[in-house]
């Protein structure tokens, strides 16, 4: 399987892929974010009815300034993993897009995402044409700081009360990634 980015926002590793949402995906989607209601929260609130999975792909469908991936892994029959997004994509002079994302509870700690974060940093800086990419972490979500450690982003600042999230304004920070950052020649060594 080829690793690079195909015609439909599909992309391979061996062990894990990315490719859009589609309609037939909501009964496994919303049975996976329901069996991962204690991982996710208060971080993350994924669809968890066929209406809310309906409603949110509709979104991803219908908004240019977003794009979404469900994170499969091919061994398992393309059994859906998780799921990364690039919100608020911005073209002209900032080239920019902030991620949201979410493991699924059988694949947390598994690797799974930062094989997909890689994929999906391979569309982002290619074929979407983006410069900058963006996480906001609540700063106690200790496996997504250290998911965007591994994929080389790097902590730009701190926003207090940034998102309104279950019911309260929550304090993140801001990590990036620049293309200059990934492509970035190293040295001998």
């Amino acid at each position: 399987m080829s690793d690079l980015p195909g015609p439909e926002g599909r992309a391979n590793l061996p062990r894990v892929a990315i490719r859009p949402f589609a309609p037939d995906d909501a009964e496994e989607f919303t049975a996976r974010a329901r069996e991962s209601v204690e991982l996710h929260r208060p971080w993350l609130f994924p669809p968890r009815t066929a209406e809310e999975y309906a409603a949110y792909t509709r979104n991803l469908d219908e908004d240019p300034a977003r794009i979404g991936f469900l994170v499969t892994e091919p061994r398992s029959g393309g059994q859906i993993a998780g799921f990364i997004n690039i919100n608020n994509i911005v073209r002209g002079g900032f080239l920019s897009g902030a991620l949201g994302y979410g493991a699924f509870a059988h694949a947390a700690g598994r690797g799974v995402m930062s094989e997909a974060l890689e994929l999906v940093c391979r569309q982002a800086f290619g074929p979407l044409g983006l410069h900058r990419l963006e996480a906001n972490i609540q700063p106690l979500n200790t496996a997504s700081l250290a998911l965007v450690r591994r994929a080389g982003f790097r902590l730009e600042g701190f926003s207090p009360a940034m998102l309104f999230i279950d019911g309260a304004w929550r304090d993140h920070e801001r990590w990036a990634l620049t293309t200059e950052m990934r492509f970035r020649p190293q040295a001998p060594s």
